[in-house]
């Protein structure tokens, strides 16, 4: 399998997709938005380009199959899965904050081969594939090398679907408030985990994630140069309910403390 080939071919995909959005938002109104569950919505937009991924990602690997966050698809199962977030950030999208993206990844048997994520407003394109190294566009990017908590700049999102750890995730959050540079809450974990892969961010921590929304990511990251875990310290077929990422120099001191209070 020529990995180069296929990202270089989702990135072109992703761009194009990236375009249909940028379109759209021009003329799209919040009232369009229709809610799915708790703090959690979907626009016509986000099942356009989610279609459009799919239908251009098959002619890739006709018999790949696809995980995607709106279903537009059916679920299956294969030796090769697209993993899909058509538009990570949409409650972004739908206020008309800049802050929403794409997210592809390819796994092989739950191995993550490739991964690109496109900030979709600045158009930064953040790709990897597996022993490919890390890319912003056309430059190679790599982690921070931050070494002390209290040079990092962390990122996090906000729990917005479950609130049974919302007591510790606020102790964790007043910590790292008190003990760091600041921490950043964007509203796209896709974009989070892209700017911990280039050095914008040193650490990234967040629960109640899916795996559509941290594929791409995981393997930006590692290519990079970073570390990513769930709450265990496990890195192995992670899937977004817990998260933990940063450079190599601050992981276990990072770690340590998420463990501490979210554990």
């Amino acid at each position: 399998m020529d990995l180069k080939k296929i990202c270089n071919d989702v990135i072109r995909i992703a761009g194009s997709t990236g375009e249909f959005i940028t379109n759209e938002s021009d003329k799209f109104h919040i009232n369009q938005a229709v809610q799915k569950g708790l703090h959690d919505y979907v626009s016509y937009v986000d099942l356009e380009a989610e279609k459009k991924l799919v239908k251009e990602l098959s002619g890739i690997i006709p018999d790949a199959a696809f995980i995607t966050e709106e279903g537009t698809i059916e679920e299956n199962s294969g030796r090769y899965r697209w993993i899909i977030d058509p538009l990570d950030g949409t409650t972004n999208f739908i206020h008309g904050i800049p802050a929403y993206s794409i997210s592809i990844a390819l796994t092989d048997n739950h191995d993550i081969k490739l991964g690109v994520i496109l900030d979709v407003s600045s158009g930064e394109m953040f790709w990897a594939y597996k022993d490919g190294g890390a890319w912003l566009n056309d430059k190679k990017i790599s982690v921070s090398e931050a070494g002390r908590l209290e040079d990092c700049l962390v990122a996090t999102g906000f729990p917005f679907k479950d609130y049974n750890s919302l007591g510790n995730y606020m102790n964790c959050l007043e910590y790292f408030i008190s003990n760091t540079q600041g921490v950043r809450r964007i509203g796209s974990a896709a974009i989070d985990l892209a700017y911990v892969a280039c050095g914008r961010f040193d650490a990234f921590f967040e629960y109640g994630l899916n795996i559509w929304d941290v594929a791409a990511g995981i393997i930006i990251i590692t290519e990079a140069g970073g570390i990513v875990s769930d709450y265990s310290g496990n890195r192995e077929r992670l899937n977004g309910k817990e998260m933990i990422a940063s450079n190599s120099n601050i992981y276990n001191t990072f770690s340590k403390e998420v463990i501490r209070f979210m554990k």
